[in-house]
């Protein structure tokens, strides 16, 4: 089980009831990477479509980009048979009409991602977020055997806030991870901005916690119970990967939930693998226990605080120790993350593996994906997991 999230601010307040953060447990990481063999070409074209993020230049050049999306002369459309794209794009259209439908509300389609306009046209269609995930999984061709479920599943319209050491307590998700400078001073819509250069957080994050629409403090704080059947799939995989992304707004979200944190505690036969992130971003740019940036015991403590809801106005909190929630550490070769080997070992975690690494256009490192699938094929093994 891969254990990761995803969310969009503007379709929280855009379409109710529950396009929620967390609005699916690993496709992010999964749904847009998964093709098979036989169908190479049309699955890399619907993995280009659905990873892409409208222009970034302007909201006008964005808005202009979306139509031609919708109105299917965008050169995304190559590749991609004409079944296929009606279908797609049906829910694309079902997404605009909404749009419409808010008379009194902008919305910005800067940076915006197409996977998300996606699946949210999916979600307000059926009116249910596992139906809106079963159909992305499919149309992303997910291998048979993997499944994607949320994290929750409410018809509450929540979102996710940060309180920092100095009391500071930030909502949503993009203010969380990259907020948009421009609509701080104006008011306006929010864009995203996920290169790697980000405005400092004022204070480390003490914790990520859960919000109700209209909360704005922690007095607002609310615990959605977690979706069932991840509990009960905790219970019998035959491992858990903490997978890459945002440790506070992608990994956290989905560890502080009530029963998640014992579940993987009575685990303790099974490996439990933390995919270390390759490069620092605005949630580790930072630490509360030392000056500087988190390191990699830093990372550990805090998804262990977060299994146990340690800092939780609500609810009792867990007392387990890390190495009740992870056991190895799969690293890139070069990261920016440093490795503090000493203090892992006294958390319990003794297993760290080095995996070849590239890196992108803005210099950030990459797990190599094929060594990555490797490395964790013979970790597992090593477990005794895999059959030889």
């Amino acid at each position: 089980m891969l254990l990761n999230s995803g969310c969009g601010l503007e379709l929280l307040t855009l379409t109710p009831p529950a396009c929620i953060p967390l609005a699916y447990l690993i496709a992010q990481c999964l749904c847009v990477t998964a093709v098979y063999p036989t169908v190479v070409n049309q699955a890399q074209a619907v993995k280009q479509l659905l990873a892409h993020r409208l222009a970034d230049s302007s909201s006008q050049d964005a808005k202009m980009e979306w139509y031609n999306l919708v109105e299917g002369r965008h050169d995304l459309w190559q590749g991609v048979s004409e079944p296929y794209k009606h279908m797609i794009r049906a829910f694309l259209v079902h997404f605009q009409l909404q749009i419409l439908s808010q008379a009194n509300q902008e919305f910005n389609f800067h940076n915006g991602s197409i996977g998300n306009f996606f699946f949210a046209g999916a979600r307000t269609f059926f009116r249910s977020l596992e139906s809106a995930v079963f159909l992305f999984s499919r149309v992303a061709r997910i291998p048979e055997g993997s499944t994607v479920m949320p994290a929750i599943c409410t018809e509450e319209v929540i979102t996710l806030g940060a309180e920092l050491e100095d009391g500071t307590v930030i909502r949503g998700q993009n203010n969380i991870s990259h907020p948009d400078e421009q609509q701080s001073h104006s008011g306006g819509p929010s864009a995203v901005d996920k290169s790697s250069s980000y405005v400092p957080l004022p204070s480390p994050i003490r914790r990520v916690f859960y919000l109700s629409r209209e909360g704005t403090g922690q007095e607002h704080e609310v615990s959605p119970p977690p979706n069932p059947h991840v509990v009960a799939d905790i219970r019998k995989v035959d491992a858990i990967i903490y997978g890459m992304g945002s440790l506070y707004t992608s990994i956290c979200p989905t560890l502080i939930l009530d029963g998640v944190g014992e579940a993987i505690a009575a685990r303790r036969e099974i490996p439990k693998l933390l995919l270390l992130n390759g490069s620092h971003d605005r949630e580790t740019s930072c630490c509360g226990s030392h000056s500087g940036p988190m390191r990699a015991s830093d990372v550990v403590q805090a998804i262990t605080d977060a299994l146990n809801r340690r800092r939780s106005r609500q609810g009792i909190p867990l007392r387990n120790p890390p190495a009740s929630y992870v056991t190895s550490l799969i690293v890139p070769r070069n990261g920016s993350i440093e490795v503090d080997h000493a203090t892992l070992e006294l958390l319990g975690v003794n297993h760290v593996v080095d995996v070849g690494s590239s890196s992108d256009s803005e210099g950030r490192i990459l797990f190599d994906p094929e060594e990555l699938v490797l490395a964790i094929g013979q970790m597992l093994h090593w477990h005794g997991q895999l059959a030889a």
